[in-house]
């Protein structure tokens, strides 16, 4: 496909709910083809939730597209919940979601923390994954998360400036505990703001190039409170123990064809942690985007995408 290509727009063939516990309940949908090959697509974040365009990267002809929003994000309800809220749970709801649809096996697909996430569920679910597609790698460590908090202002230091200020003087020594008391506030009036305020940050920062459409976007309702509030929710309390957890599991995984999708420029998440798993795991096949930054969006970064969902049509 030309470079800036991408599937047309396509309604889902059907929705649905699943409730996975007492607090939680995921929208899924199902688009494509119905007796296709199964993918399921794992949105960003944690607590972005997926949109229609997410169903754009996969040939509506070949596969049949999953896509359902994580746990307190996008559709899930209740929006915003770090209840019952952990990796371990995300992992169990993917396997949850899947049985629930009778797939037995799918490719997996996933950007940002939806590579982690994908790491994480092939690492405990390896016989279930026909390939990955892993795009802007984030491993979830102390170091990642410190240069999104402070780091990032050595490239987009206006970005940064705003983020930093929304808080008063006396909160500024640690971003993360005092967003994350704001952001955990019951009223409205006290963590909207600061919703809006850390999803444009992070928003502002993802794209090479100025993208007003982006910011624009993440500053919407629903999308900056379950991003903001269940990423500072995972940043304070659910990192991986050790932190080389996904890296030092490669080798349950190392057997599914896999393509890894980075942005050179890629500031949100640093091309680092890319290269450290594509060093960990040289089977994979590595796709760094010379002129994009994180945004799944960026032209390089979804015709590599598309690319490699159209590669996997061969296998499944």
């Amino acid at each position: 496909m030309p470079r800036d290509a991408i599937y047309p727009p396509l309604d889902p063939l059907r929705t649905g709910l699943l409730q996975v516990d007492p607090i939680h309940t995921l929208y899924w949908e199902e688009s494509g083809n119905p007796n296709g090959t199964p993918i399921v697509f794992l949105h960003g974040g944690p607590g972005a939730g997926a949109s229609a365009m997410h169903r754009r990267f996969f040939d509506p002809g070949h596969y049949r597209i999953v896509i359902f929003d994580q746990r307190g994000a996008g559709r899930s309800r209740p929006l915003g919940e770090v209840r019952n809220n952990t990796t371990d749970l995300l992992i169990g709801d993917i396997d949850m979601l899947r049985r629930h649809l009778g797939i037995d096996r799918w490719h997996v697909f996933g950007g940002s923390w939806g590579s982690t996430l994908a790491l994480a569920y092939a690492q405990a679910h390896p016989d279930d994954c026909i390939s990955l597609t892993l795009r802007g790698i984030f491993l979830m460590r102390r170091a990642e998360i410190d240069w999104f908090l402070h780091g990032m202002k050595a490239i987009f230091p206006e970005a940064w400036t705003a983020f930093s200020t929304f808080l008063p003087a006396d909160e500024r020594d640690d971003l993360l505990e005092n967003y994350h008391s704001r952001l955990m506030d019951p009223d409205p009036a006290i963590h909207m703001p600061a919703a809006r305020a850390w999803s444009v940050y992070e928003g502002a920062c993802s794209t090479l190039l100025p993208n007003p459409d982006t910011v624009a976007a993440a500053g919407e309702d629903t999308h900056a409170l379950g991003l903001a509030r269940i990423e500072a929710h995972y940043f304070r309390n659910n990192l991986f123990e050790p932190e080389t957890f996904l890296l030092d599991r490669v080798n349950r995984i190392r057997h599914i064809p896999t393509v890894i999708v980075q942005g050179r420029y890629d500031v949100v998440c640093p091309i680092v942690s890319a290269d450290e798993l594509r060093r960990a795991w040289p089977e994979a096949r590595y796709v760094v985007v010379p002129d994009a930054g994180h945004s799944a969006m960026e032209p390089g970064i979804r015709s590599a995408l598309i690319d490699a969902t159209q590669r996997f049509r061969a296998i499944g």
